[in-house]
C-alpha cells in the first residue's frame, strides 16, 4: 500500500441482533445527611445535660444536715442557703436546665431541617451564654466544697466534713453533676459550629 491511499471497511448494521438499553442507575441525595444525624445526637446530648443540670440544682437544694447533739442555745446544722455561693448555684443550674428545655424545639426545628443555619447559630450563641452561667457556678462551688472538705490552716478556716458528711456528699455530688453538664456543653458547641460549616 501506498502511503496517499485509504481504506475503508464497511461493517454492515444487523437488525437481527437485539439492542439492549442501558440502565441508568442514579442514587438519589440524601436529605438532610450527616447534618441529620448531627442533630439527632445534640438533642440526645440536650436530654443528658438537662437531666445533669437540674439533679445538681436539686441536690444542692436539698443539702441540709442537723447535728444530733445540740445545746440549749445553739443547734449545728448545715444549709445551701447558708453560703451565698451555693444559693447562686442553685439559681445558676436552675437557669441552665429552663434554658435547656427550651431549647428543645430548636434542636428539633434543627432535625426536621437540617440545613437550616439560624436555629443552628442562635443554639450556638446561647450554648455559649449557658456554658459561661453554668462553668462559673460549677467553679465557685467547687472552690467552697474544697474549703469544706480540706479547710484552710492561714485563715483558721476548719474543715467542716469531718462534722457534716451527708452535707458534703450531696454538694460534692452537686458540683459533679454541675461539671458533667460543662462537658456536655463543650460538646454541644463544637457539634452545633460542625453543623454551621459548609463543607
Amino acid at each position: 500500500m501506498r502511503t496517499g491511499d485509504s481504506t475503508t471497511v464497511d461493517v454492515p448494521q444487523s437488525s437481527a441482533v437485539p439492542k439492549g438499553k442501558a440502565t441508568l442507575v442514579t442514587v438519589a441525595k440524601q436529605k438532610g445527611g450527616w447534618k441529620r444525624g448531627v442533630a439527632i445526637f445534640d438533642f440526645i446530648l440536650r436530654l443528658g445535660a438537662i437531666v445533669a443540670a437540674l439533679a445538681a440544682a436539686s441536690m444542692m437544694g436539698t443539702s441540709d444536715e442537723t447535728l444530733p447533739f445540740f445545746t440549749q442555745f445553739f443547734q449545728f446544722q448545715a444549709s445551701y442557703d447558708d453560703l451565698p455561693t451555693f444559693q447562686f448555684f442553685v439559681i445558676a443550674m436552675g437557669i441552665v436546665g429552663g434554658y435547656l428545655v427550651l431549647s428543645l424545639p430548636f434542636s428539633i426545628v434543627s432535625i426536621v431541617r437540617p440545613h437550616a443555619i439560624g436555629p443552628r447559630l442562635l443554639l450556638l450563641i446561647l450554648d455559649t451564654v449557658a456554658l459561661t452561667l453554668n462553668t462559673s457556678a460549677a467553679a465557685a462551688a467547687a472552690a467552697i466544697v474544697y474549703l469544706a472538705h480540706n479547710g484552710n490552716s492561714n485563715t483558721n478556716w476548719l474543715a467542716i466534713c469531718q462534722q457534716f458528711g451527708d452535707f458534703c456528699q450531696k454538694v460534692s455530688g452537686a458540683v459533679v453533676a454541675s461539671f458533667v453538664s460543662v462537658v456536655v456543653f463543650v460538646f454541644l458547641i463544637l457539634l452545633s459550629a460542625l453543623a454551621i460549616r459548609k463543607l
